[in-house]
């Protein structure tokens, strides 16, 4: 990879041997490695340790999880917030696990709208839940730095499944709840 990251430096017309960029290389693979840590993590691993019996049947919902991502087609990130809910089956996840497998697939090349998807998906069968939604908001530097260069523009992808799907009164309660409503 640093071989690599050299060959980028002198293709764009840089010296990949001046003091300042000596140690890029090095400095970049280390970046890399943490930004695409979510392809050695097991999603069902993250959230398998922390499911718990509760007599419960009602909306749970994480809102504001901070995302962090890279865009699969421009290599450059993405950041905003992912806002989770889901009606249980007298299982509930432990709070800490939703943020972990967001990070998760989010440490990984991505697009929104598969992000969304994935993290949806991804919880509804360890507890059986009765449906799950996720929506995720964010911003694009491959939008922003680049191309139509729009700085205040986001993204909205959202992922309903279950009964947040069918139920338009479910999907309703989510959306009010983490401020998506619109009037």
């Amino acid at each position: 990879m640093e071989q690599a990251i050299r060959q980028i430096l002198s293709a764009i017309g840089e010296n990949p041997n001046r003091q300042g960029l000596r140690k890029t290389p090095a400095r970049v693979k280390r970046a890399y490695e943490f930004l695409m840590q979510g392809y050695k993590q097991d999603p069902q691993e993250i959230l398998s340790g922390a499911i718990y019996k509760e007599e419960c049947n009602h909306m749970i919902i994480v809102r504001d999880i901070e995302i962090y991502s890279m865009c699969e087609h421009h290599l450059l990130p993405f950041f905003g917030k992912c806002h989770i809910g889901y009606i249980a089956r007298n299982k509930v996840y432990g709070v800490s696990k939703l943020a972990r497998l967001v990070d998760c697939f989010a440490r990984r090349l991505q697009v929104q709208e598969r992000l969304t998807q994935q993290i949806a998906a991804s919880l509804v069968k360890p507890i059986n839940a009765e449906g799950v939604g996720v929506v995720i908001e964010a911003q694009h530097l491959c939008m922003m730095m680049r191309g139509v260069q729009k700085q205040n523009s986001k993204m909205v992808t959202s992922a309903m499944l279950g009964c947040f799907r069918k139920e338009q009164s479910t999907r309703m309660e989510f959306l009010n709840l983490i401020g998506m409503e619109r009037g």
